[in-house]
């Protein structure tokens, strides 16, 4: 509850901490699936369209206010003609989620998206991700420490790491078998905080969902962590058919 309470804190006082470090822009429009949670007119968190009227992020972007959902942009300062706005009906965050561990959250949008060139579901990558994968993550963060925030959507290559480096490198923290990890190419390239709930993207399907990292933006020696899409594959379906 605490860090509901802080992640509105920073959107209230204008102080984002998201950001992707190290990236670079992504070609328009070439991660359709790309969702900006926003609060009173500000992004906060990111996400992903995993049906028409849901889209998936992390359960610790859930706030006690009003949420709206932007899609179909590259730039969020501009008003783009591809551009769709919807207003978040019904929150889902995950059962167990504990602060830590379950970090996911389903948003049900008050209408359908028009889906189109600029606006397109993404699918949740089936089976189990391979130890060392090569995947992308995105984000329309601060990319520096500065606020400075990007004219355009930012993406970076993630490179995930077998379980047990993970593990070795966030000790004495637990990191659990439905997380993943990640790092960059180079020294200082990743996710910090409130990029929280954007995709991993794998094989162009969602394999995870941006949750924490450590002290220091892209540091290799404290991976960023995912939670593992493949282990909450049937609450994520579950949730979907339901509504």
């Amino acid at each position: 509850m605490a860090l509901r309470y802080l992640l509105l804190l920073f959107v209230l006082n204008g102080a984002d901490s998201s950001r992707i470090v190290g990236g670079r822009d992504a070609a328009p429009h070439s991660r359709p699936y790309m969702a900006s949670v926003q609060f009173r007119g500000r992004h906060f968190c990111g996400g992903a369209l995993v049906r028409e009227d849901f889209v998936l992020t992390a359960a610790h972007c859930e706030t006690l206010e009003y949420v709206f959902i932007v899609l179909g942009v590259d730039s969020l300062s501009s008003n783009e003609a591809t551009k769709q706005q919807f207003i978040v009906v019904r929150v889902f965050p995950h059962p167990k989620y504990d602060g830590t561990n379950n970090d996911l959250m389903l948003l049900k949008l008050n209408r359908r998206a028009q889906l189109s060139e600029a606006v397109q579901v993404i699918s949740l990558k089936p089976g189990k991700l391979k130890s060392v994968s090569q995947c992308i993550t995105a984000g329309w963060g601060d990319i520096g420490d500065n606020n400075t925030l990007p004219n355009r959507l930012q993406e970076v290559n993630v490179t995930t790491l077998p379980q047990r480096t993970c593990e070795k490198r966030w000790e004495p923290l637990s990191v659990a078998s439905s997380m993943v990890c990640g790092v960059g190419d180079h020294r200082l390239q990743g996710f910090c905080t409130g990029d929280s709930g954007g995709p991993l993207v794998c094989d162009g399907a969602a394999a995870g969902v941006i949750s924490f990292s450590g002290r220091r933006c892209g540091d290799p020696s404290k991976p960023d962590v995912y939670m593992r899409i493949s282990s909450f594959r049937a609450w994520i379906q579950n949730v979907l058919k339901n509504n």
